[in-house]
């Protein structure tokens, strides 16, 4: 089984800093252009895949229903495990915002938002049920910056950390007893072709 994991595209609120979390800020117009890069890019390569599961949230289906689109492949309802973070009373908030408020360690503050831990076990859950389900399909999966953060950190021991950028795809192939990560968080299919010099 193969996964490609995928950020949506850029939101107003991404462009300003403002942490989203399950506020359900819609794509932009530069948000669907990325789609379309990404899909583009897909369309391109050997690999086949066989449907899109997004999260509920708008920003994260119309990327998925874009690609699925251009690729002529099902978009299947959504996932609630595959949902952002709830920051809490953060969402909204610029960086300097929440730290005016509640200092650089704001993320590990009381304010309302969902546990590492529990976001990290729904979404290790999700990866478990997709396998069990579709053993033999090569899945796009389109979800969060933070959700797949955390979820790249509990698959791989903290490991990879890097920002999980707009529209990026990370892809993963279960062997019998783990996830082997092929590509992580690449973007280069919003990049000029003069620009690429890397993944």
């Amino acid at each position: 089984m193969i996964v490609g994991l995928i950020r949506h595209g850029l939101t107003d609120w991404n462009a300003l800093g403002k942490i989203q979390g399950r506020s359900d800020i819609p794509l932009n117009e530069e948000g669907r252009r990325q789609a379309k890069l990404l899909a583009e890019r897909l369309k391109s390569e050997p690999s086949k895949w066989d449907f899109v599961i997004t999260s509920g949230l708008s920003r994260a289906q119309e990327t998925g229903e874009i690609i699925a689109e251009a690729l002529s492949i099902p978009v299947y309802d959504p996932d609630s495990r595959l949902v952002e973070r709830s920051f809490g009373k953060a969402e909204g908030l610029t960086a300097q915002e929440r730290e005016t408020l509640w200092g650089t360690a704001w993320d590990i503050q009381q304010i309302g938002q969902e546990s590492v831990e529990d976001v990290q076990k729904r979404a290790l859950a999700f990866m478990q049920d997709l396998d069990k389900r579709f053993p033999d399909k090569n899945v796009l999966v389109v979800s969060h910056g933070g959700l797949l953060a955390q979820l790249y950190r509990a698959l791989y021991q903290d490991q990879y950390r890097e920002r999980i950028g707009n529209l990026s795809l990370t892809v993963l192939e279960k062997n019998d007893v783990q996830w082997d990560l092929v590509l992580y968080n690449c973007t280069r299919h919003l990049t000029p072709a003069a620009d690429q010099t890397k993944e």
